[in-house]
């Protein structure tokens, strides 16, 4: 096959390299020792291999054997090339070989994109959100997936531990015929899979959410808090599920254009059908965890306030206790009053002398104790 035109990325060099080409080349300055250049590490080639007709011709140990062995391949090789995390050289030699758009090269070197699709002349990039379901901390984990799709290659660059990509290598050198359909099949594939890892992350929020409920009418003091981080994952979810709908539509309108495999066409519209119903769930999740929230604001604020009535209850009954209280103190005070004051014994008491006083001063107490008790008894504090 002819050899690819090559491009000079110096946009994504540093500014001594881009300006060496003008004039006399500067002097080599070597890199801060705190700021090393990212080197190709083996580590991120997760799998190279080569295909014609829809079976494995060759696994290439590095990225330059890759290329040699696809020019030698000729018209119908096939590259397919998985990268985990890779660094900035092996994206650079990426994109000189294939001719790989600038713009995309950039976003797969930042990650964290939206899911998207952008077409660059013959190649197609594709952004990916897969996502799993963690049973250990009930959780929902995100990764990131970039596809480049060309005539003759298939390029990931994963960032995460989803999706499972090797499955989906075995997957398709089991169906040859599928695989012989090229890069589009491939891209179908790796749609199919993260599509279909949705399905268990599905079923993990629809199991919490069944448990919030639960949770939330037994008035579990944590509940709140699960809500909210249950709710936090349903955007993320949102955002990876949402966008695919309108990009397997954007696919299925090129089919005619660029010629697309009947029997491919009718896999890609399977998948559209499984991210509609997805999506469809998430937004669903989405309605009831809100629904749930405002069921356990509601339930919160009622128990607050059988909390606060039960408090005042139990106020009230305090404060007759302490009415009634009061009133025997008072009732009691009047003879302890007079006992006091008559037990002084002093010589020049008129009263101490008085044949009367002893049955005057036991009226006297006996009146004031009476008095004392029908006034509280009318004022209901006893």
């Amino acid at each position: 096959m002819p050899p690819r035109s090559r491009k000079h990325y110096s946009w994504l060099r540093p500014a001594a390299s881009r300006t060496a080409g003008a004039g006399a080349p500067p002097p080599a300055v070597p890199p801060p020792p705190d700021h090393p250049p990212a080197p190709a590490g083996p580590d991120t080639v997760v799998e190279a291999a080569l295909y014609r007709d829809g079976r494995r011709v060759g696994s290439p140990g590095t990225l330059a054997e890759t290329y040699r062995r696809l020019r030698a391949e000729g018209p119908g090789g096939m590259a397919w090339i998985g990268l985990h995390r890779p660094g900035e050289a092996q994206l650079l030699s990426l994109a000189e070989e294939f001719d790989l758009h600038k713009l995309a090269i950039e976003d797969a070197m930042e990650a964290h994109q939206r899911p998207k699709l952008e077409r660059y002349g013959a190649t197609l990039f594709v952004v990916l959100r897969a996502a799993r379901y963690l049973d250990a901390p009930e959780e929902v984990d995100f990764g990131e997936l970039h596809v480049f799709v060309g005539p003759d290659f298939v390029i990931t660059v994963r960032h995460g531990a989803a999706p499972d990509l090797s499955a989906v290598r075995r997957r398709m050198e089991g169906s040859p015929e599928l695989l012989a359909l090229g890069p589009e099949a491939v891209l179908y594939a790796i749609l199919d899979a993260v599509v279909d890892g949705y399905a268990p992350v599905v079923e993990g929020v629809q199991n919490d959410i069944d448990e919030i409920e639960t949770e939330v009418f037994r008035g579990h003091p944590e509940v709140s808090r699960r809500i909210y981080e249950l709710s936090r994952e349903m955007v993320e979810f949102q955002r990876a599920t949402r966008p695919l709908v309108g990009m397997l539509h954007a696919l299925m309108a090129g089919f005619d254009k660029y010629g697309t495999d009947d029997e491919l066409q009718r896999y890609l519209r399977d998948v559209a059908d499984h991210v509609t119903y997805t999506s469809e769930r998430v937004d669903g999740f989405r309605s009831a965890l809100t629904d749930i929230l405002a069921v356990n604001a509601t339930l919160v604020t009622q128990q607050q306030n059988a909390e606060m009535r039960a408090l005042t209850e139990a106020g009230f009954e305090q404060n007759e206790e302490i009415k009634k209280i009061s009133s025997w103190a008072a009732i009691l005070f009047a003879p302890t009053l007079v006992g006091t004051i008559y037990g002084m014994n002093f010589d020049h008491m008129p009263e101490l002398h008085w044949a009367w006083g002893y049955p005057f001063a036991i009226l006297l107490m006996a009146i004031v104790c009476t008095s004392l008790y029908f006034v509280f008894k009318r004022r209901d504090w006893l």
